[in-house]
């Protein structure tokens, strides 16, 4: 979208704030709603971006949000968690869930995921052992176990979800919407909730977590379907969604390039119709040249340590993608069905098409 265009778009949309950095403040007063975040998210589309990082392990899920502030002065407008899988993950749970909280208090907006274990096994590593994360299969049969309700899998991935109920009552009860990206990367089949296309595949198990998570009553969380940019794999996006009611943001992890290549730009923006779409896992800071020749990304959020991977990202790469985008304290959503970008203005700390005033 050419500058000037992406300009009268962002006046449309900000209320500017005369004076110095914004101050540290929630996204969002008392009454703000997961529709609110949504809304906000969408109207960042072809003007701003927000930062991201996954915040560390969940025994110190801040680390790299610390180590962000180290490089650049400023903290991602977006905080990442996990449920986690170890059973350290699992003990430090409620660990994951203050971070959460004092990063919205700090005037961020949290995201969890969830990777996990089989439905029947209670706690795995990642890699290594029996039934890890990345590795596990589940047979056909086993499949069509797990979607059919009722059944011995079924149970048991409802039992697991039900370990999460607790944190997202919590967060709801702090009145905080959060992203929320379960299932991830389900167009490859490195976990066994992924690489199963069509309508009883991968999708139905994102259909499954979402109803019942929100029979709950967790109206509060904001839905993040994420596929990985596999080689050749854009033209199938489509036969891995879920459905337009159970998704609230269209994500890419992009891991195959470094940053989305053109076919996998087309295929988001084709299932993303009007919904708000991220890069949800990246290795590279996005740089300000990217985000103009794809505009409708609203934020980017670095997988961990490959934020100081010299072969993904430099101090000046990562200074250049946070001076482009909306950190921590620039972040407004107003509880009325729709969103501003507050603290927009000229500070000496941020410049550009995305620019804002941030603590900095």
């Amino acid at each position: 979208m050419p500058l000037p265009v992406r300009a009268a778009l962002a006046a449309a949309l900000l209320t500017v704030v005369i004076g110095g950095p914004a101050a540290a403040a929630p996204p969002g007063p008392p009454g703000v709603t997961a529709a609110d975040e949504i809304a906000y998210l969408k109207g960042l589309t072809g003007n701003h971006v927000l930062s991201g990082q996954q915040g560390g392990a969940n025994s110190d899920p801040s680390q790299w949000v610390r180590k962000v502030h180290d490089i650049t002065g400023r903290y991602p407008g977006i905080w990442n968690g996990d449920f986690g899988f170890s059973q350290n993950d699992i003990d430090n749970r409620p660990t994951v869930i203050n971070e959460a909280k004092a990063e919205w208090a700090a005037g961020a907006l949290p995201g969890l995921m969830m990777h996990a274990c089989r439905p029947d096994v209670a706690t795995c590593g990642f890699e290594g052992g029996s039934n890890p994360v990345k590795g596990s299969h589940l047979s056909n049969a086993e499949w069509q176990q797990l979607i059919t309700d009722g059944s011995g899998l079924n149970a048991a991935y409802k039992r697991k979800l039900d370990q999460f109920v607790p944190y997202f009552q919590q967060l709801r009860g702090a009145g905080m919407p959060v992203l929320f990206r379960p299932l991830h990367e389900m167009n490859e089949g490195w976990a066994w909730w992924g690489g199963r296309p069509g309508p009883n595949g991968s999708a139905r198990l994102f259909q499954i977590t979402h109803d019942y998570l929100t029979a709950k009553g967790l109206d509060n969380i904001v839905w993040v379907w994420a596929l990985k940019d596999v080689a050749g794999g854009a033209a199938a996006a489509s036969s891995y969604y879920p459905g337009d009611r159970y998704v609230d943001v269209v994500g890419l992890d992009v891991w195959v390039n470094k940053f989305p290549s053109g076919d996998w730009y087309q295929a988001m923006q084709h299932v993303a119709g009007s919904k708000p779409m991220a890069l949800a896992e990246v290795g590279s800071v996005p740089q300000p040249a990217q985000l103009s020749a794809q505009p409708r990304w609203v934020y980017w959020n670095v997988w961990l340590d490959y934020l100081t991977n010299p072969g993904y990202n430099s101090t000046n790469s990562v200074k250049a993608g946070y001076h482009d985008s909306l950190n921590r304290g620039a972040v407004s959503i107003i509880p009325r069905g729709g969103g501003a970008i507050t603290g927009v203005g000229g500070s000496p700390c941020s410049s550009g098409p995305r620019s804002q005033t941030d603590t900095c």
